[in-house]
């Protein structure tokens, strides 16, 4: 198919979902802790109705209800969790500044040898205190460590969101809202701390969620939107007025990635941007061919971890291995309890790739979520079941994107090459 017919094929699909759904963009005044929403398929992307941006609820987790309608035991494919074995989690070490030192083992392999499996798990938004005690708590027993890409205006408060200015948008505008009052703003700096000493990562999911504006900015512009949001990382406590706060723990040179808003952005604009504020990867372009595999450095020198187009039993063919994205292609983001049917179709998607990946390419498998409570919380308990169950299983590391990088740059070149010109898994049934 041409580009031309694809591209007005795509424009269809939009039109026709956005007319059998309801689906308007959001506004400024909706507080988002679910952030970036992806692509359908390929390039097509969906805006939310305004509702889907409603914060959650800030209470305390409930006891993890099992997944319904799915087993919780391993399949025939996959490793099973060591018996007897010690807790990752009892003998993780910590460095000089107290954080848990990396879980990876930082070793070379030899030619042919087999790679670790890596899962990395991701977050945009990273708002919500009761979503990042549930994942902290999911973590734990097997010291799995996750990525938040953290959404910049939600360490402004409300009150003060003129101090945002979004590339080509109003001064104060946002389609996620801002960080609410300053008391929610503390204590998500303290539940981000807590996060970082536990041996999790901190990244950028830029700040004010501009689909369409930020489909087409140039490099100036996402130098712009960069600049406001190691400011507001660095600077939060002056903007917001706040004296009697923690300091965030980790210093803004260490976000060394992300993810672009909706999945937008042009390389040849994002990549120079990237550059200038010393980054190390991205996780935001869709990938250029269908399945799982290897991540590969780009020109500029930034790791690109390809969002995947993974095949679904349950939800009936390829899709973007994210969680809207699994939403759209399940009923078109239509809004209710879904939850029941539509979580454990996720939990086996994920078993599927992990599946696939541990017994072909060893690529790393990209869990990214957010922190939300879509189509009646059908997610979160797919993927903190999916932790439990996959992170303490032999030969698997649940990783940062840095620790990934690093174990990577640590390889022999042509050890490296060879698992990158592996084929791609789980694509296909």
């Amino acid at each position: 198919m041409k580009s031309s017919q694809v591209k007005w094929a795509v424009l269809a699909v939009v039109v026709v979902l956005a007319a059998t759904v309801g689906v308007i963009l959001g506004t400024s005044g909706n507080r988002d802790d679910s952030a970036a929403l992806g692509p359908v398929t390929l390039t097509t992307t969906v805006q939310p109705s305004e509702d889907i941006y409603a914060k959650p609820t800030e209470t305390a987790p409930t006891t993890t209800s099992a997944v319904p309608g799915t087993s919780t035991a391993p399949s025939s494919e996959s490793p099973s969790s060591a018996a007897g074995s010690e807790s990752p989690a009892s003998s993780a070490p910590v460095d000089a500044s107290g954080r848990k030192a990396t879980n990876v083992p930082m070793t070379k392999l030899a030619p042919g040898e087999k790679a670790p499996q890596f899962v990395i798990f991701s977050f945009d938004g990273v708002g919500s205190s009761a979503k990042m005690r549930e994942f902290l708590d999911a973590a734990a027993p097997n010291d799995a460590r996750f990525t938040g890409f953290l959404t910049g205006l939600y360490v402004i408060d409300d009150s003060h969101a003129d101090a945002y200015q979004g590339p080509g948008a109003d001064r104060g505008a946002s389609e996620v809202g801002f960080g609410g009052d300053q008391a929610e703003v503390v204590q998500r700096v303290k539940d981000l701390n807590e996060a970082y000493l536990a041996g999790n990562e901190i990244g950028t999911h830029y700040n004010g969620h501009f689909c369409g504006l930020g489909e087409n900015w140039s490099t100036a512009e996402w130098n712009d939107e960069l600049d406001q949001f190691f400011d507001f990382l660095t600077n939060w406590k002056t903007i917001d007025g706040i004296t009697d706060a923690p300091d965030l723990v980790f210093p803004a040179s260490e976000v060394k990635g992300g993810r672009t808003q909706c999945l937008v952005g042009q390389l040849d604009q994002l990549e120079p941007a990237w550059q200038k504020h010393g980054m190390l990867y991205d996780s935001s372009m869709p990938a250029p061919r269908d399945g799982i595999f290897w991540p590969e450095k780009l020109d500029s020198g930034i790791w690109e971890f390809y969002m995947p187009q993974v095949y679904s039993a349950g939800l009936g063919g390829k899709v973007t291995a994210m969680d809207y994205n699994f939403w759209v292609k399940f009923n078109g983001a239509q809004k209710g309890d879904f939850a029941a049917e539509l979580t454990p179709k996720v939990l086996d998607t994920y078993r599927f790739m992990y599946d696939q990946a541990y017994n072909g390419n060893r690529a790393p498998v990209l869990i990214a979520n957010h922190f939300n409570d879509w189509a009646g919380n059908a997610f979160n308990p797919a993927t903190a079941e999916f932790m439990r169950e996959t992170c303490g299983k032999p030969d698997t590391y649940c990783a940062t994107y840095s620790d990934v990088i690093a174990w990577m740059e640590l390889q022999d070149p042509a050890v490296l090459q060879d698992l990158q010109d592996q084929g791609s898994v789980a694509y296909q049934p």
